[in-house]
């Protein structure tokens, strides 16, 4: 990285004791654990190759694989990563640091995974520090081993002059190497991860790692994370630590990329691992592997004593209510959208809160609702960390390969003392409405929707000022805008004869359900007048309480449920 600046990564790869007339490398087009095909071919330049020494003729047979007339010589391959797109799940290197995730910046040989490496990293002059869960080879500044390809691409790097923090946690050493000033304290921060860390690790009995690495952006606008194999990399905003709802909002981000540490990079669906970097890898499952991993965060934050009970209890309120109240949620599954998340998750368009559902969000919904289902069948002896513990001993301990779809239901069904097919036909295949306070009785805990007597007229359409204008973004299925025949990307010039400039969502609360709001619109440059009835707003809003004289049965289950014991 010579000249950071110019946000080029210059890679020098050293291939030895290949056989045959041509070696094809390749390039990945996706990072593991985000499931969109990125294409990062698209940013290699300047391919060049030498064989015995000598400069020999090279090729793209595709849009991912080089091939080189290597003669069965040994081969020196170097090539430029254009990297300037600082997210979890891409590479970045500018003046002030670099980061690179294996996957956009490394090839392999093709039909040769399996080999080990070394990798030797370069810093730019100035930069002392080089950060990543590889190990290192002894006696070599910044050079490092890899068993394998997978581990390469599966081990991030930041390099630059980064704090690094540490702390153990049952027994491990733990850095986390942050990159950029933000208003953390270093103290109670380290503490409080060390505690969410710790109540991770409970749920399995194990941790499965020697060390392991944080890796925190802090920007302007940050968010986010990505799970890797004794590692993850975390988006922050650099003020959100300075309050306690952002403090808390990054110690869940901890806990949930964590728990992957088990739910996924080693419990994880047959067909995550080994991966096929070339195209996409399909599964029904995300929503456990997804799902399940953001229902624990709130768990586990609960359990290390993050957040309150009632703000908890706030949690699981908004988790349903964000569901249901989502039009997708009646028209797509959450096995559906777990298979769909190549070409819907990441490109999401105006149609998408009509048409999709974020697995995590259903997933989360459901794992709760598996372990209550366990907690009830168990008479508050057992809970959904049991059921986690088993499959990653059966799974990951002894069969050492991912499970099935079937596999998985019969793993909660060992805890459960039932067919859960009903329950997976459901809520998992199908789009039926759980009866909540059925599951959540279990526990305790009620659920009351605060708009359930409520009769206010709701637009049903988003809109945004953003150009100046007020523009439609989103029009919501079967609602007042949906009905009346409003468009996304309609400019609202007028409502009742009065011109507006603003989100017109404001007013609406002055009408009553039944009036006819008459809009001026301009669509594609016509202007048209749109007259809207305005429906009753059907949104749910649900809080969760505690029942105030609990059985001692649902004592019992609470308390299992919330201590992790």
């Amino acid at each position: 990285m010579p000249e950071p600046h110019t946000h080029y990564f210059e890679v020098e790869m050293r291939l030895a004791g290949f056989k045959g007339k041509n070696l094809d490398l390749t390039m990945p087009v996706w990072a593991p654990g985000s499931y969109l095909i990125r294409e990062f071919p698209k940013n290699v330049e300047a391919f060049e190759a030498q064989a015995g020494g000598k400069k020999v003729t090279s090729s793209k047979i595709d849009k991912n694989t080089w091939r080189v007339a290597s003669g069965g010589k040994d081969v020196t391959v170097t090539y430029k990563v254009y990297a300037y797109e600082l997210t979890v799940r891409t590479s970045f290197i500018d003046a002030s640091h670099g980061y690179l995730n294996g996957t956009s910046v490394f090839m392999y040989p093709e039909g040769h995974k399996e080999l080990p490496s070394t990798l030797t990293v370069v810093p730019f002059k100035g930069w002392s520090r080089v950060s990543t869960g590889l190990p290192l080879v002894a006696g070599q500044p910044f050079t490092y081993r890899a068993e394998n390809y997978d581990v390469l691409a599966d081990s991030p790097i930041e390099i630059g002059n980064q704090e690094i923090l540490t702390f153990e946690s049952n027994g491990v050493k733990h850095d986390v190497a942050m990159y950029g000033d933000a208003n953390y304290d270093p103290k109670r921060l380290t503490a409080d991860m060390k505690r969410v860390t710790e109540e991770a690790a409970k749920v399995f009995g194990e941790l499965p790692v020697k060390y392991y690495l944080f890796i925190v952006h802090n920007l302007a606008a940050g968010g986010g994370g990505l799970e890797h194999l004794n590692s993850t990399t975390l988006g922050a905003t650099r003020t959100a630590y300075g309050t306690e709802r952002g403090y808390t909002g990054f110690l869940n981000l901890v806990a949930h990329e964590y728990f992957h540490l088990w739910n996924v990079k080693r419990l994880r669906p047959k067909n995550l691992g080994p991966f096929d970097y070339n195209q996409e890898n399909y599964s029904n499952m995300l929503w456990v592997s997804e799902g399940f991993t953001s229902y624990y965060a709130d768990l586990i934050t609960r359990r290390a004593g993050i957040v309150s009970e009632r703000e908890h209890l706030d949690k699981i309120a908004s988790g349903i209510t964000s569901v249901e109240n989502t039009p997708g949620n009646k028209v797509v599954s959450a096995a559906e959208s777990s298979f769909n998340t190549w070409i819907k998750q990441y490109r999401p368009d105006e149609n998408s809160y009509n048409t999709h559902l974020s697995y995590y969000s259903k997933g989360a919904v459901l794992g709760m609702l598996l372990d209550l289902e366990i907690l009830k069948a168990t008479n508050g002896t057992k809970t959904l960390d049991d059921a986690m513990k088993a499959l990653y001993d059966q799974y990951y301990k002894k069969l050492d390969r991912g499970y099935t779809d079937q596999e998985f239901q019969k793993g909660i069904e060992k805890f459960t003392g039932r067919s859960m097919d009903d329950f997976f036909r459901k809520y998992v295949y199908g789009y039926e409405t759980p009866d909540y306070n059925a599951y959540l009785a279990t526990v305790g805990i009620t659920l009351t929707d605060v708009n359930k007597n409520q009769n206010v007229p709701l637009l049903g359409a988003a809109i945004s000022t953003t150009t100046g204008k007020p523009v439609v973004t989103i029009v919501t299925r079967n609602g007042s805008a949906w009905q009346a025949g409003l468009n996304v990307n309609d400019e609202i010039i007028a409502m009742n004869g009065y011109r507006v400039s603003d989100d017109i969502n404001k007013s609406i609360p002055a009408y009553e359900v039944g009036d006819v709001v008459e809009l001026v619109i301009s669509r594609g440059g016509q202007v048209m007048v749109i007259p809207v009835k305005l429906l009753k707003d059907q949104t749910l809003k649900y809080r969760a309480e505690k029942v105030a004289s609990p059985t001692e049965a649902q004592k019992k289950a609470y308390e299992k449920w919330i201590s992790s014991k």
